[in-house]
């Protein structure tokens, strides 16, 4: 069910659409542009010798993407599937130009005093082109299973429960996504196969974290946006 808002809410509604899009594609791209460092953190570290030890490795390109599941999941929540699968094709024409930017980028040579040289410049960004194309293909399949996920929960709910919908659209989507970018950086020898498994488990392990904890902040936000326009829990706003 969706609601036409008078023209003042409908202005405030889509400035909240076109924000929420904004950090959407600025957190798609950073994801892109960051993946080549990796980190690591020993959450359990055994003091005595022979004692158990957890290390947790990812790429930093990491950290930003569970923000673009939260925000799908915001904008299916407020404004629709429609509006959702278009934010996820934007994101797509956003990547695919940054994409064209940085290849053009790396093929022009650099002056003898550039403060960045051509073998430094492909050594940050050379990978690029693999990250993008690999991060598209997976993007796609996980944000629409999201987006499907997502819609398929609030129909069975009848608009209730958010946390379901939440968390099993987006532990789902994120498991996919996760599954499907190593399969092809592996695959392109981006990333070495001996690291799939333990990437795998501890990007999985890390977006499902993210999702719960990201929950208070769904609730939080879609009672503030219901309160601001009046809507009826699982009511809609039309963008005209």
């Amino acid at each position: 069910m969706a609601r036409i808002l008078i023209q003042k809410d409908r202005e405030a509604a889509f400035w909240l659409y076109m924000i929420l899009g904004a950090l959407f594609i600025a957190s798609l791209i950073t994801c892109n542009l960051i993946f080549r460092k990796f980190f690591f953190w020993e959450p359990f570290q055994g003091e005595e010798s022979g004692s158990w030890t957890y290390v947790f490795e990812q790429s930093v390109g990491l950290l930003p993407y569970p923000i673009t599941f939260l925000i799908t999941d915001l904008i299916s929540e407020i404004f629709g599937r429609k509006k959702a699968n278009q934010i996820v094709i934007a994101g797509l024409a956003a990547s695919l130009f940054v994409l064209v930017i940085v290849t053009i980028a790396g093929a022009v040579p650099a002056t003898s005093w550039s403060p960045v040289s051509d073998e430094q410049f492909y050594h940050v960004f050379g990978q690029t082109i693999l990250a993008i194309g690999s991060s598209m293909i997976a993007y796609l399949f996980a944000q629409f299973i999201d987006i499907r996920i997502f819609h398929y929960w609030k129909r069975v709910t009848k608009g209730k429960h958010l946390w379901i919908r939440n968390n099993f659209s987006t532990i789902t989507s994120q498991f996919v996504d996760t599954l499907t970018i190593l399969l092809l950086l592996c695959s392109s020898g981006t990333i070495a196969w001996e690291m799939f498994t333990v990437l795998l488990v501890n990007g999985f392990i890390f977006k499902v974290i993210v999702a719960l904890l990201d929950t208070p902040v769904f609730y939080l936000t879609t009672y503030c946006v219901r309160r601001r326009f009046k809507l009826e829990m699982g009511e809609e706003i039309q963008l005209i």
